[in-house]
């Protein structure tokens, strides 16, 4: 078996989260706002800055500042990266 890189197992770790895939399909809709996702989510600051951290970290989100607030979005390359890893196992 080929050698498979950790990046993989980070990407899959960061979405063994149910608040952290909550976060990523809402992403999936395109990209939002630290506000919204904290409205939608009904969790504190702290605890979606610890969610978003690991999923930037994954490589799966990236984050920019807007003003006072974060906005963030899916890394669509990253995102197709991990699927191609998916789709190759059989």
């Amino acid at each position: 078996m080929e050698n498979v890189d950790g990046r993989y197992a980070n990407m899959m770790k960061a979405l063994g989260d149910e608040a952290r895939i909550k976060i990523f399909v809402m992403l999936s809709k395109g990209e939002e706002c630290a506000c919204k996702l904290l409205d939608e989510l009904s969790i504190t600051q702290p605890t979606l800055s610890y969610h978003m951290k690991i999923l930037c970290d994954s490589g799966l989100v990236e984050g920019r500042r807007d003003g006072k607030w974060m906005r963030y979005s899916l890394k669509a390359e990253v995102l197709a990266e991990l699927i191609g890893f998916l789709s190759g196992i059989q």
